[in-house]
């Protein structure tokens, strides 16, 4: 009882706001995480590129760039339907488990990695989007 007298208008329409940026991420995963390799090319993708992403806008968001809202439709809702940790951990587990454990340290090594330098260079863009 106490949770429904605390929804108010704003708070629907923050959590409309997450389910449709979620639901256009996750979409966009789906249509690129099923490039079917040995290597998982299409969840190792979608990382990157949502880390390259969530970079610039949360540089957009510090910088008074994008309102409140934008970030949750597209942090929170959109990065967060895109990205897929839980995946790309039960992909490692599966590499592991099929005894291609240096294929699995390389896939973790490189996502992590290239996933924070693509945060790293999203935070840049941002920069360089405003100032030009």
């Amino acid at each position: 009882m106490y949770l429904c007298s605390q929804i108010t208008s704003k708070m629907i329409r923050n959590l409309l706001l997450v389910a449709l940026g979620g639901a256009v991420g996750s979409v966009l995963r789906y249509l690129i995480s099923s490039i079917n390799t040995s290597f998982p090319w299409g969840t190792f993708t979608v990382n990157v590129l949502g880390s390259l992403l969530i970079g610039l806008l949360v540089g957009f968001v510090s910088k008074g760039v994008l309102s409140p809202e934008m970030k949750l439709l597209l942090v929170t809702g959109f990065c967060g339907g895109f990205t897929t940790f839980s995946t790309f951990a039960n992909e490692s587990f599966g590499m592991m488990k099929a005894g291609d454990v240096m294929l699995m340290a390389l896939y973790v090594g490189a996502s992590v990695i290239i996933g924070i330098l693509a945060v790293w260079g999203g935070m840049m863009l941002s920069n360089i989007s405003i100032r030009g």
